[in-house]
């Protein structure tokens, strides 16, 4: 499998997990609304500031149906953290131009094949 398509079907599966399978995640609490629920301190808690977002609460506000909301706001999420991936790895590479040789890697001058 190339790497080209390796990373085609990585995106492809994250997205039917993020649009289709993530609305049958727990339900339970997470484990710090757990700690705080088992210690007693469960009603001290404030919102955030960003509770009032469009992507709050795992879903995504204007859209009605619960489903179709979590499924929207998991698509939304997974682009996001791919743009910010592919961002870092492009600066990265961008850095160091030389690394991407084979020559480079192995530690040696490339053989000139000038005639």
């Amino acid at each position: 499998m190339s790497r080209k398509t390796f990373i085609w079907v990585g995106i492809a599966a994250a997205l039917v997990l993020a649009g289709a399978v993530s609305f049958y995640a727990s339900s339970s609490p997470d484990g710090l609304e757990k700690v705080a629920t088992d210690k007693g301190f469960v009603d001290s808690a404030e919102d955030s500031g960003t509770a009032d977002s469009p992507l709050a609460d795992y879903g995504t506000s204007g859209v009605d149906d619960e489903r179709l909301s979590v499924g929207i706001a998991g698509v939304i999420g997974v682009f996001v953290t791919f743009a910010a991936a592919g961002g870092i790895f492009w600066l990265v590479a961008r850095k160091n131009p030389e690394r991407g040789s084979d020559a480079a890697a192995a530690g040696r001058e490339p053989a000139d094949t000038r005639n």
